[in-house]
């Protein structure tokens, strides 16, 4: 009589063996894949129309951190990108003409938080608040709710802070020295809110930053300002995507005493490092008919008040020098204040030109200017706007 094979039986114990073991290995969560990387760390770039309008820092900012090897990183905000001449990660908050007690009063902070989840939140605010000669201690509180309302979203949140650039707008011979008051009470307050969880760190923005070369109009950054606002936020934020923690206090505390002096000439140096630069120019006779798209928005409005910003587009395949915008309102508003163009208004028709650093446009290429104006409360049309190119 022949003798039974007993391998297969024996195959059939060690199979049973091998998929009781895998089944073990499942229940317990051994046999999961790992995940293949780590979501990126978002950053919130939070302000007003020096974030925002277009914030041509953040696209630095942005193309520095990727060439020194922070790439698994996403800017974050519920507001897109605006041209500065560079590919970046555009989305912020920088909501142009924003005031923080209002931010925080009407709870404005929260969808913006809901919607983008971020990790940590870079924070230039207080501007406008400081203009409207709002009090140190006023702006701080409302800086205080909106920091709750940062830990409310994560809890671990990290939040840098600015000491605000200083200004000199022509509107506001006081507003020198109200930044001063107001830069100085920050690292105190911060010093108080700050918890190990959720570090508050103090970035000082106003050392070294010149109104009356590093911007345009006394409050908004040209390329230089971009440039040095870029720098001052690079060593504290990558301290944060190293992993570890900045000093809660200003690197180089300022001795805040008055303002930097106003020279007589406004125009500013253009940074080299900024690579807004236009390709070279083109002749008359090379360059095609002209194509320039203008898109005019309210960007925060109030009683008896709003801002607006105007981006003009270059769509053309040439460069062009110089821009003029107009456009006329239906419903007797009236410009009161304007930065990075030279506005004038005659009856309802307001005209808009280049200033000598932002003039030049390469194909496809856009910038920003933007402006104060009078409102009746009770109609704001928006008008439509038309630019040309020359």
């Amino acid at each position: 009589m022949p003798r039974r094979n007993t391998l297969p039986a024996r195959a059939v114990v060690t199979m049973l063996a091998v998929l009781a073991t895998l089944v073990t290995a499942i229940s317990l969560g051994l046999a999961r894949p790992a995940l293949s990387a780590t979501a990126p760390v978002k950053i919130m770039p939070l302000g007003d129309s020096i974030t925002g309008s277009p914030g041509c820092w953040r696209a630095l900012l942005w193309n520095r951190l990727q060439n020194s090897g922070y790439t698994n990183i996403d800017f974050v905000g519920t507001l897109p990108p605006q041209g500065c001449g560079v590919p970046y990660d555009g989305d912020n908050e920088g909501h142009g003409g924003i005031l923080a007690t209002n931010m925080a009063n009407q709870n404005q902070l929260p969808p913006w938080l809901s919607a983008t989840k971020p990790d940590i939140v870079m924070m230039h605010l207080g501007t406008n608040d400081v203009w409207s000669n709002i009090a140190p201690a006023t702006i701080l509180t409302a800086f205080s709710t909106l920091v709750d309302q940062m830990r409310a979203s994560n809890p671990n949140m990290k939040i840098l802070v600015a000491q605000i650039l200083p200004m000199n707008p022509s509107s506001c011979a006081e507003c020198g020295q109200r930044v001063v008051a107001f830069n100085n009470a920050i690292p105190a307050w911060a010093a108080e809110k700050s918890t190990a969880a959720s570090p508050i760190v103090v970035v000082d923005q106003w050392t070294g930053f010149n109104d009356a070369t590093d911007t345009g109009d006394g409050v908004h950054p040209n390329d230089a300002g971009n440039q040095k606002i870029s720098d001052r936020w690079y060593p504290a934020l990558t301290q944060f995507l190293s992993g570890g923690n900045p000093s809660t206090s200003p690197s180089a505390s300022p001795s805040l005493g008055p303002s930097p002096s106003v020279s007589a000439s406004r125009s500013p140096s253009p940074s080299p490092s900024v690579s807004r630069s236009p390709s070279p120019s083109v002749s008359p006779s090379q360059q095609p008919p002209a194509e320039c798209t203008a898109t005019y928005r309210v960007t925060n409005q109030w009683a008896g008040g709003f801002q607006g910003e105007v981006s003009v587009i270059n769509g053309t395949t040439a460069t062009h020098s110089g821009w003029t915008v107009t456009f006329t309102y239906a419903n007797g508003q009236q410009i009161t204040q304007a930065w990075s163009a030279t506005v004038s208004q005659s009856g309802a028709t307001v005209t808009a030109t280049n200033l000598s650093w932002n003039g030049t446009l390469a194909p496809n290429t856009s910038t920003t200017f933007g402006f104060l104006a009078s409102w009746n409360n009770s109609t704001n049309a928006v008008p439509a706007a038309s630019c040309t190119l020359s």
